[in-house]
């Protein structure tokens, strides 16, 4: 059965007949700018338990966590303790997975990662 209904060219005008008579219809275009989005950072926070000592806990941050120093890795200790977490580090996913697993394989109690 033929409905008389032609659709005739291609990109951004497109001209529909139905029997007798047509219509031209534009189509949007696409954009072609681009936007660049940075990363989004992610926080690594160790959680405060009765396993592990202040010692291995400011001895662990400065292992592992790059620029650490030791005065800031007993202050972030004392926050954990005092405040059950800390924020011990903040940047990029990847390097946040990294630091999450060493501090977790050291037998810290970690929070999952969380965007910052």
């Amino acid at each position: 059965m033929d409905l008389g209904i032609s659709i005739i060219g291609i990109a951004d005008n497109i001209t529909v007949g139905v029997g007798g008579s047509s219509s031209t219809v534009v189509a949007p275009r696409q954009s072609s700018q681009v936007v660049n989005k940075p990363y989004p950072n992610y926080k690594v926070i160790v959680l405060n338990d009765d396993v592990n000592t202040f010692k291995h806990v400011a001895e662990c941050l400065q292992k592992y966590i790059p620029g650490m120093t030791s005065d800031l890795a007993w202050e972030l200790t004392h926050q954990v303790h005092n405040e059950g977490q800390a924020t011990v580090w903040v940047g990029p996913l990847e390097q946040a997975e990294l630091y999450h697993q060493q501090l977790s394989r050291a037998g810290l109690t970690m929070a999952p990662l969380e965007k910052a």
